[in-house]
C-alpha cells in the first residue's frame, strides 16, 4: 500500500492553527468590553492563551453581543482544542452579525475538525458569498469538498485560490493530492512539478509525486523522486517505505528488503513497512527471517494494531480468529471513516439480474485462466454480465476473449473509487462479485461505498473480509466447513462441489516436450510445485526434501522466482543434506505451453499454510496428480476442495506425516501411481471440478437466491445450494 502525505488545507493568515486573530482591536476605551478585546488579542498575540481567554470572557460580560469578541474567542478556544465550545462561540458571532466573515470561516474549521464536512462546506460557502475572492474562504472550502469525496469539486477550487495566487505551495500541493485520488495521475505530476518549481525542497511534494509516477509505469522517475526526497531528509520513513514498494515491484527484492528495515529503524511501530519487508522476505524464502517476522507479525494483529495486508498474513498463520482480526485491524487502518452509502435500501427490478464482476486481472492472469469460461457459460436469458476493469489491458488474446463474454465492459482505470461506485449504482446492478479481496492492486474502496443491494467477495481472495460492506462469500463444505463460519463477516455461500470455478475450455499445447529441454533427467522421478515461491514454507520443504532423500534419483521441480530465492532453496536444501542439483527450476512460458509440460512430471505436491488454487486447477487438467494436506483455515483447504470435486479424496491428507507418507507410497508403487493417474484421466470428464456449464448453473442458483433474500426485505444468511443431478449440463 502506497501511502501519500498531503500538505494541510489552512487559511492563508488565520484560523485554529494560527495565534493571529482575525478581528484587529479598535481604539481602546478604558475599562470598557473594547479595553478587554484589546487586553486578550495582546494576550494571545504575547502566547498568553489562559490570560487572553479570561480578558474576551470579561469583555463578553460586558457587552454579550459583541460578535468580534466572539469570533476572535472561538479562535482560541480552537486552538486551545476546546472544539465544542470554539463552536458555541462562532455560533453566538453569527446569531448577532450571520454575515461575519471570519465566524463562518472559523466555525467552518472547526467543523472540520469535527469531522462534519457537509456542514463547514456551507460556511465556507456563506463566507464566499460576502467576499468572493477571500483564499481563506476557498482553502477551507476546498477541504471540505476534499473529506466529501468531491474530488472534482475540490480541483476547480484550487484553480480558483491558483488564479487568485499562483505562488500557493499548498493548493498547488493539494491539487496535486485530489488529482491522486481521482486516478489522474499525469495531471497529478503536473501539479507536483509545480510545487518543485516553487519550493525543490518540498519533501511531501517528492514523495508524492513518486506515488503518481509509479502509477503511471515511469518506475525510473519514480526512483529518482523519492531518492532526491531521501537526499533531503534520510529520515523520511514514508519515502523509505514507498520506495521499498517499487524495488519489490521490479523484483529487486534486496533493494526493498534495504529500503523496508530503514523505514522500520526510523519508525519501528510503521505496520506497513513490517507487512511489505515480511512479504518481500516469503517471495525470496529466507525462512530464518520469516520465522522472526511470523512472532511480530503475530502480535501486532493480537493487539489490535496490525495495518499490514491480510494478503501477506495468510502466509505467516494457520490461525482463523488471527486471520479475521489481522483483515478488521487492516480495514479499520485503511478506512478509519467509512464513506457514506450510496445505496441506501431502496430495490428495483431489472428485466435480467444484472451481475458486475470487478476485477483488475481482466489479462493474462490466474483468475482470467479460470473464470473466463464462466462469463461465456451464463445464462443470458436470465442475468446481464458486466465487467469492471481496473487493471491493464495488455492487448492480449485473454483481454479480448474476457471481454467479449461480458454483455457490458468498462475500463475504470482513470476513476476514482467513488466515481466507478456511482455508476454502478447508476446502472442499478443487482449484485456486485469482487474477484481481488486484498491481493495486489485491490479496489476494495470501490464497494466501501456500498453502490450495489448485494456485495460478494468471490474467489480471487481464500478469506473473510472483515467488514460489514461485503455481504456473502463463495465456499463450500470443504473450503468453510460449518465450525469455521464464526471466522467470516460475510454469509457463506456453499456450492455444492466447490467454490472454485475452471474453464472446460482451456487449451493445452499439443507440443510433445522432452525432459532434457527442461533440465530434467529422464529416468528420474520428478515431484512437480509450480505454485510461487511465497506460498513455499520451511515445514513443507522438509517434507520435500525427505522425500528425495527417501526416493533414490528423484528431483523437485519448481517454479522459477527471483534468484534470491533461487539461492536460499538451494541453500536450504543442502542444509538438509540433499544436493541443491535435484531441485530444477523452470522458466515462465506461455500458458497453454505451461500446461503442457506438467506431463514430464510424476505427482505434484501442495503447499501449506497456502495451498495451491490455480496452480491445482492447471496440474489435474494437464492429468497431473496431486497430494495435498488439509489445513486449517480456508487457504489452506482449496487444494482439497478442488480434489473432492474431481473424486480424488484418496489424495487428501489431514497431515503432514499422512501427506509425506502418501506422496513416498505414490512414487514407490509405479502401479498406483498409474491408477491414480487413469482415474484422473476419467474424472476429469465425468466428475463436476472441470464442468464450467454446471458449476454456471449453481452459481446462478445463488445469485437467484441472494436476490430473492434482497428484494423480501430479508438480512443476508448463509445458505447451501442443492447440487444439480450429475448428468446435468
Amino acid at each position: 500500500m502506497s501511502e501519500s502525505k498531503e500538505s494541510p488545507d489552512l487559511p492563508a493568515q488565520a484560523g485554529p492553527d494560527s495565534l493571529a486573530q482575525p478581528n484587529s482591536p479598535p481604539l481602546p476605551e478604558p475599562q470598557s468590553a473594547t479595553a478587554y478585546f484589546n487586553r486578550g488579542f495582546a494576550l494571545c498575540a504575547a502566547g498568553r492563551r489562559a490570560e487572553a481567554l479570561a480578558a474576551y470572557d470579561r469583555a463578553l460580560d460586558l457587552r454579550p453581543d459583541y460578535v468580534e469578541v466572539l469570533s476572535n474567542r472561538g479562535y482560541l478556544l480552537a486552538e486551545l482544542g476546546r472544539n465544542s465550545e470554539a463552536l458555541e462561540s462562532f455560533e453566538r458571532a453569527l446569531a448577532t452579525r450571520a454575515e461575519l466573515p471570519p465566524a463562518l470561516i472559523g466555525s467552518g474549521l472547526v467543523l472540520q475538525r469535527m469531522k462534519r464536512p457537509s456542514e463547514s462546506l456551507a460556511r465556507f460557502d456563506a463566507a464566499l458569498a460576502v467576499e468572493p475572492r477571500d483564499v481563506n474562504s476557498l482553502v477551507g472550502r476546498a477541504a471540505s469538498l476534499r473529506a466529501l469525496g468531491r474530488y472534482e469539486d475540490a480541483i476547480a477550487t484550487y484553480d480558483t485560490i491558483i488564479a487568485l495566487d499562483p505562488g500557493s505551495v499548498a493548493a498547488h500541493h493539494n491539487r496535486g493530492d485530489s488529482l491522486v485520488k481521482l486516478n489522474r495521475f499525469e495531471d497529478a505530476v503536473a501539479s507536483y512539478d509545480r510545487v518543485i518549481e516553487l519550493r525543490p525542497e518540498h519533501l511531501t511534494a517528492l514523495h508524492n509525486r513518486g506515488n503518481a509516477l509509479v502509477e503511471l509505469g515511469r518506475f525510473q522517475d519514480a526512483l529518482s523522486s523519492y531518492d532526491k526526497a531521501i537526499a533531503l531528509n534520510a529520515s523520511y520513513v514514508d519515502a523509505h517505505y514507498n520506495r521499498g514498494n517499487l524495488m519489490r515491484r521490479l523484483f529487486r527484492f534486496d533493494e526493498a528488503i534495504g529500503s523496508y528495515e530503514r523505514a522500520l529503524a526510523l519508525a519501528p511501530q510503521h505496520g506497513y513497512a513490517l507487512g511489505e519487508l515480511a512479504a518481500a522476505k516469503l517471495a525470496i524464502c529466507d525462512w530464518n527471517e520469516t520465522a522472526r517476522l511470523a512472532t511480530a507479525l503475530d502480535a501486532q494483529v493480537l493487539e489490535g494494531r496490525s495495518t499490514f495486508s491480510p494478503f501477506v498474513y495468510l502466509g505467516y498463520s494457520s490461525d482463523p480468529a488471527l486471520h479475521l482480526k489481522c483483515a478488521q485491524n487492516f480495514i479499520r487502518c485503511a478506512m478509519p471513516s467509512p464513506p457514506p452509502p450510496i445505496w441506501r435500501g431502496e430495490r428495483w427490478r431489472n428485466d435480467k439480474i444484472r451481475l458486475a464482476y470487478l476485477s483488475a486481472d481482466f489479462n493474462r492472469h490466474a483468475t482470467a485462466y479460470l473464470i473466463a469460461g464462466l462469463f461465456e457459460a451464463h445464462d443470458r436469458s436470465r442475468f446481464e454480465i458486466i465487467g469492471i476493469s481496473y487493471g491493464p489491458d495488455d492487448k492480449s488474446d485473454m483481454r479480448a476473449r474476457l471481454i467479449a463474454g461480458f454483455d457490458a465492459f468498462h475500463d475504470v482505470r482513470a476513476h476514482s473509487d467513488r466515481d466507478v461506485a456511482q455508476m454502478l449504482h447508476g446502472l442499478k446492478i443487482d449484485i456486485a462479485l469482487d474477484l481481488k479481496g486484498y491481493t495486489t492492486d485491490t479496489r476494495i474502496g470501490i464497494l466501501a461505498h456500498r453502490p450495489c443491494p448485494i456485495q460478494v467477495n468471490y474467489l480471487g481472495y481464500p478469506g473473510s473480509m472483515g467488514v460489514d460492506f461485503i455481504d456473502y462469500v463463495v465456499a463450500d463444505h470443504v473450503l468453510v466447513p460449518y465450525e469455521g463460519r464464526e471466522f467470516n463477516t460475510e454469509a457463506i455461500v456453499y456450492l455444492p462441489d466447490t467454490f472454485q470455478v475452471n474453464d472446460s475450455k482451456q487449451a493445452i499445447s499439443p507440443r510433445s516436450f522432452t525432459r532434457a529441454e527442461f533440465g530434467l533427467p529422464e529416468g528420474a522421478f520428478v515431484f512437480c510445485c509450480f505454485n510461487n515461491s511465497y506460498k513455499l514454507t520451511a515445514p513443507i520443504f522438509d517434507v520435500w526434501m525427505r522425500l528425495l532423500e527417501s526416493v533414490e534419483g528423484s528431483v523437485l521441480w519448481l517454479l522459477q522466482g527471483h534468484p534470491l530465492a533461487t539461492l536460499n532453496l538451494q541453500r536450504e536444501a543442502r542444509a538438509r543434506g540433499i544436493d541443491p542439483a535435484r531441485l530444477v527450476f523452470a522458466k515462465r512460458i506461455g500458458h497453454e505451453e505451461h500446461l503442457a509440460r506438467h506431463r514430464l512430471a510424476d505427482l505434484c505436491l501442495d503447499t501449506l499454510p497456502v495451498n495451491a488454487l490455480t496452480t491445482a486447477s492447471d496440474a489435474l487438467w494437464a492429468g497431473l496428480p496431486m497430494v495435498t494436506c488439509a489445513g486449517t483455515t480456508a487457504p489452506g483447504r482449496g487444494g482439497a476442495s478442488v480434489l473432492l470435486a474431481l473424486g480424488l479424496s484418496e489424495l487428501v491428507t489431514q497431515n503432514l506425516a499422512d501427506y509425506e507418507t502418501l506422496a513416498r507410497n505414490l512414487a514407490a508403487d509405479h502401479s498406483l501411481l498409474a491408477a491414480t493417474r487413469h482415474k484422473l484421466e476419467t474424472n476429469r470428464a465425468t466428475h463436476p471440478l472441470f464442468n464450467t456449464n454446471r458449476y454456471a448453473r449453481h452459481l446462478e442458483s445463488a445469485y437467484v437466491t441472494m436476490w430473492e433474500t434482497w428484494q423480501s426485505g430479508k438480512r443476508p444468511s448463509s445458505f447451501s445450494v442443492p447440487p444439480l443431478g450429475a448428468s446435468s449440463p
